[in-house]
């Protein structure tokens, strides 16, 4: 290692107003992307980071108060 920050791809994030629907099929695609990615390597972090932040998503979708199933 040569101390250096190394740089990593652009964090995607979940589509502001999103719905439910779109944000699931965001979350299947961060899991494949996670599910095929070596353990522990930057692609692996990064697809468990974006599913984190999907489930976020997805969590203040539903606890909204202007959200009906």
């Amino acid at each position: 290692m040569t101390g250096q920050p190394t740089k990593r791809a652009p964090k995607p994030r979940p589509a502001a107003r999103a719905t439910r629907a779109e944000l699931m099929e965001q979350h299947a695609a961060a899991r494949e992307r996670r599910n095929v990615a070596p353990l522990g390597s930057p692609e692996y972090r990064a697809a468990a980071e974006e599913i984190a932040r999907i489930e976020i998503a997805i969590a203040q979708l539903e606890e909204s108060p202007e959200v009906k199933a």
